[in-house]
């Protein structure tokens, strides 16, 4: 019998955290997908329906923190802690006394931490019982964005923990700093897809349902949201490490690699490894998330986790690819490769 939970992704609603820093252009970008009639089955969940300037998509008051957008869509104030009105939400819901949804858009003020949203959609039991994170959209200024990064580390974490990043008001800004903002988010975050916008105008299909799990089985998204050969070729070229990729990260502190792990993992033995790297690095640990094969297990096994926070790990229904390596991916502060990899060969030399 299995140690790890199937997937229940399916059974679970999927949550995208859309973020960015003030003025990166989330409200535009909700505006323009909540049209799409792709979308008509969304919740919204905003701090206050005055500061995201959907009222030209209002319809009716269907709750004194809720309504009904013309699209379809709901949208939904937060009442109090985050965790509290997505417990009320999934009640109301189960209860048939909202208007159906199919899944959450959750959008972050411009100078919060993603961190311990994260946490919260990975970690917390009563969360995560009918939630399920989806993946991180984060917005990037083309006219303020390299300022922006320079300034501000809240920025640059939303930047390095993203799945999609989405490079805003490209019609408005000089040409050369466009170019030049790509590359630096590029090295920030290089297993993260990214797009140039104007107006928020992207095909939804790109950024939302993008999530690990993949019920339908295709395993297309899994490898997308792994994207682990984007880190080592970041990092990587023939064998060997190439240091001035590392320059835009030297004043950010911020970097991310991919571990891969040629032969099946012992779960018991990988898991206590991974416990001590929690311990130790744990603060510096933005985000982490893996693909393994572990010994005894027919189907791949998937990790995610900030921090010291790490959802179960859940057993997909199918490999993505041919490739049964196991993959670990790191996005960090302050922590290199060399020192999570000298962890492992420590561990394995006193086994």
């Amino acid at each position: 019998m299995s140690l790890f939970d199937r997937d229940k992704s399916a059974e679970r609603l999927p949550v995208a955290l859309i973020t960015g820093f003030l003025g990166s252009g989330k409200t535009t970008l909700l505006n323009r997908v909540l049209g799409d009639s792709r979308m008509a089955r969304s919740l919204v969940l905003v701090n206050e329906f005055g500061e995201v300037g959907l009222d030209h998509l209002f319809m009716e008051q269907v709750g004194g923190d809720m309504v009904l957008l013309q699209s379809g869509c709901v949208c939904c104030t937060i009442q109090g802690d985050l965790d509290r009105t997505l417990r009320d939400i999934a009640k109301r819901r189960a209860a048939a006394e909202t208007p159906p949804f199919d899944r959450v858009l959750l959008e972050t003020t411009g100078l919060a931490d993603p961190a311990p949203i994260l946490q919260l959609l990975l970690n917390h039991p009563m969360i995560s019982h009918d939630y399920r994170l989806d993946g991180v959209v984060t917005t990037v200024d083309a006219v303020n964005g390299a300022r922006q990064l320079d300034e501000h580390a809240e920025a640059v974490k939303q930047a390095a923990v993203a799945d999609r990043l989405l490079i805003s008001k490209t019609d408005l800004a000089d040409i050369t700093a466009s170019a030049q903002l790509r590359a630096r988010l590029e090295e920030l975050n290089p297993g993260a897809a990214l797009y140039e916008i104007v107006q928020g105008d992207i095909d939804p299909a790109l950024l939302f349902d993008s999530g690990p799990s993949d019920p339908a089985g295709k395993g297309d998204k899994v490898q997308a949201w792994l994207n682990a050969e984007a880190h080592d070729q970041a990092h990587h070229h023939d064998g060997h490490e190439h240091h001035h990729h590392d320059r835009s990260r030297h004043n950010e502190h911020i970097g991310s690699f991919c571990l891969t792990f040629e032969e099946p993992l012992d779960w018991d033995f990988f898991n206590r490894w991974l416990m001590a790297v929690r311990a130790s690095w744990g603060d510096r640990l933005l985000r982490v998330k893996g693909v393994l094969n572990v010994v005894g297990e027919s189907q791949p096994l998937v990790i995610h986790g900030v921090h010291r926070t790490f959802h179960p790990p859940t057993l997909l229904a199918r490999w993505p690819d041919t490739d049964r390596r196991s993959r670990l991916v790191f996005i960090t502060r302050d922590l290199d490769r060399a020192s999570v990899e000298a962890s492992w060969k420590q561990m394995m030399e006193e086994a």
